[in-house]
């Protein structure tokens, strides 16, 4: 099963790395985006599986575009990353639409497959 993926992150050369990452665990990058707009659009054009979201964008924040993004139904599973070492619950998590909280810096070491592939009903 191909698992289609949109990167989100205002840093190209973090962009190019989680890229390369998701590629090599499997995943199929179709779309990158630099801001909330764009992400969204995004979304809208190729409809992906997941969505590897950066917290802090240019025009928006990750929580406002996971928001947007829950409302519709079917929408990607959203993995939240930044390098801001916040916490946040898995409550607060669940009720943007996200489905976990990776640091950047921890990026290589997700199992970022898992994440993105969705759990039997």
């Amino acid at each position: 099963m191909r698992i289609n993926i949109v990167v989100v992150d205002d840093d190209p050369g973090f962009r190019r790395i989680a890229t390369t990452l998701l590629a090599a665990r499997g995943l199929h990058v179709v779309a990158e985006s630099q801001d909330g707009a764009s992400a969204l659009a995004a979304v809208r054009e190729h409809r992906p599986d997941g969505l590897l979201l950066d917290l802090h964008l240019p025009d928006t924040d990750g929580l406002s575009v996971a928001r947007r993004l829950s409302e519709q139904d079917g929408g990607p599973r959203i993995v939240l990353t930044s390098a801001d070492k916040s916490f946040w619950s898995p409550e607060e998590l669940e009720r943007a639409g996200i489905e976990s909280f990776v640091a950047k810096d921890r990026l290589f070491d997700a199992d970022l497959k898992s994440l993105f592939t969705p759990t039997a009903p």
